[in-house]
């Protein structure tokens, strides 16, 4: 399949971290783990960090983002992404204003319909139909994007009803970036309606990563994403940011003898997940060149992988990053 890509976007990479490296102590010593980490991110170049949403074993994402911004100068923050279901969008919107402003104009709004089951179950959160949660944060995001600029906002939909509401404070940036992603047809045609970076993924309607997930991660599945998205952003479609999350990303020298020790679990063969979008093995070189190929190929130019990784793959970021 041939698709036409968005304009071509320097390289930016990311690293994704909900605590501090080693996990929880119980101790103070957990904050200057986390500010440490986020000095660490900043120094080897990376563009963001960026923040998963669950009730697990995690920070929270408003009190975790402050701190990191304020232990730092330029790195921009970031989450991967807010569930809408936890929160009412007015209030959504002003913690995440209040971010914006917190750290001098430094963060990347990411939001998302929700999907990991065991959160929902443990927190008496009613788990509705995915189309029911896609619709839900689609108007969201029009209450948010509202919020966000000036004049009170007027809403009545199916699930929000806000009435003269002015959101404030306003973000500091004039335009906040929107991250919205997904591996579904109806959730990635409302990103590319509405998102500046469109987060390339798995489906995760099963409600976790298990290798129920390999078929949506192949090459084949991530064109048929593509031709989704190009279908649905008509003239903003050159302007998208295209970013995916990687969830195994390991420099070694044996990069096929990895791939089919790890694939099985992925739900892919060895050549599968070499060649899938959300798997990255080999060497510094081979690393380079498969992420410029798959830009060549996919457009993908934000490139975030997990916090294991964040020594291991500097050497990568430095020779990519802004090329």
């Amino acid at each position: 399949m041939t698709v036409r890509l968005p304009r071509q976007k320097p390289f930016r990479f990311s690293i994704q971290a909900s605590e501090p490296p080693g996990g929880f102590t119980g101790s103070a010593d957990d904050g200057d783990r986390w500010r440490a980490l986020a000095r660490q991110i900043e120094s080897l170049g990376y563009d963001s960090l960026t923040i998963a949403d669950h009730l697990d074993s995690q920070f929270a994402i408003t009190p975790a983002l402050v701190s990191a911004a304020e232990a730092t100068s330029t790195l921009k923050i970031g989450t991967l992404v807010w569930c809408n279901d936890y929160r009412h969008p007015v209030i959504l919107a002003k913690e995440a204003a209040t971010i914006d402003l917190l750290s001098g104009g430094r963060l990347e709004f990411g939001i998302g319909a929700g999907w990991m089951t065991t959160d929902y179950e443990q927190s008496g959160i009613p788990l509705d139909r995915p189309g029911i949660r896609i619709d839900r944060m689609d108007e969201a995001i029009t209450v948010i994007k509202g919020l966000f600029a000036n004049g009170p906002v007027d809403f009545h939909g199916t699930y929000y009803d806000i009435t003269g509401h002015e959101g404030t404070p306003k973000p500091l940036q004039p335009k906040v970036p929107f991250l919205i992603g997904g591996g579904g047809k109806k959730v990635l045609s409302i990103a590319a309606r509405e998102a500046d970076i469109i987060g390339i993924n798995v489906a995760l309607t099963a409600g976790v990563i298990d290798a129920s997930a390999g078929p949506n991660a192949t090459a084949e599945a991530t064109e048929e994403k593509l031709q989704w998205i190009a279908d649905a952003a008509g003239d903003r479609y050159d302007d998208l940011e295209l970013q995916t999350r990687v969830h195994l990303a390991v420099v070694t020298d044996d990069r096929e003898g990895f791939a089919e020790m790890v694939a099985p679990a992925l739900g892919l063969t060895g050549p599968q997940a070499l060649e899938s979008p959300h798997a990255l093995a080999g060497t510094v070189d081979q690393l380079c060149e498969t992420i410029i190929e798959r830009r060549e190929r996919w457009g993908l130019s934000y490139i975030t992988v997990g916090a294991d990784a964040v020594e291991s793959f500097a050497p990568i970021v430095a020779r990519l990053a802004g090329t």
